[in-house]
């Protein structure tokens, strides 16, 4: 284990969470003490976990609604997080892997949550639709938008959560956003005056006649 420290709580998560901050303080206790050891996250983000994981996913919970799916949802980041700070919303998370799925079905339980549903299988093979589908930091766009897109429901909505490049990332997935029918893309920067790392959130909208 790394001797890392784990990051205080930012006073703004309070502001971020409401009332839903107690379940979000368990939730990241949980991560800080077995998310190294089990492969969730590297030593290297307990000094940064609140800031750059936990109130970094919190921060689009407004964005979302109707029923959303997590790709790749791995540690909880940012389906779980997205779910405690919304649980008027039915989140689906979609992970291949056993051991995250486990962790998975144990934070739901553990936090009670009622509006989640835990899926262990690959985006490709889900076979379901969804008013919002969102992921944070699986891949690149035009790898991404191939297994995110047909999740979608007519006229429902993309929300990625990604980083500083993401202009780039765009420029270079045009193809692919017209093969999959990905329109009206927009960046929205979070955050900004009230978080010290801002969210830089892809939104789109898949628009598919006749699906």
């Amino acid at each position: 284990m790394s001797d890392s420290p784990v990051e205080l709580e930012p006073a703004v998560a309070a502001q971020v969470f409401g009332d839903r901050l107690d379940v979000a303080r368990q939730y990241t206790a949980s991560l800080a003490a077995e998310g190294e050891l089990r492969g969730l996250i590297g030593p290297l983000e307990l000094p940064r976990l609140w800031t750059r994981h936990i109130l970094n996913s919190a921060i689009a919970a407004r964005l979302f609604h109707g029923s959303v799916a997590d790709v790749g949802s791995g540690a909880g980041l940012p389906g779980l997080v997205l779910a405690i700070a919304r649980p008027d919303v039915r989140f689906t998370l979609i992970e291949p892997m056993d051991r995250r799925v486990s962790w998975l079905n144990e934070q739901v339980d553990a936090l009670g949550l009622d509006n989640v549903t835990v899926m262990r299988a690959r985006a490709e093979d889900v076979g379901l639709e969804f008013d919002v589908v969102t992921a944070r930091a699986v891949s690149a766009m035009r790898t991404l938008i191939p297994i995110t897109a047909p999740l979608v429901k007519d006229a429902g909505e993309l929300i990625l959560l990604k980083g500083h490049n993401v202009p780039t990332e765009i420029e270079a997935a045009q193809k692919v956003l017209k093969k999959f029918k990905v329109t009206d893309v927009t960046v929205e920067v979070l955050g900004e005056g009230l978080l010290s790392e801002t969210t830089r959130v892809v939104r789109a909208r898949v628009r598919i006649p006749g699906r």
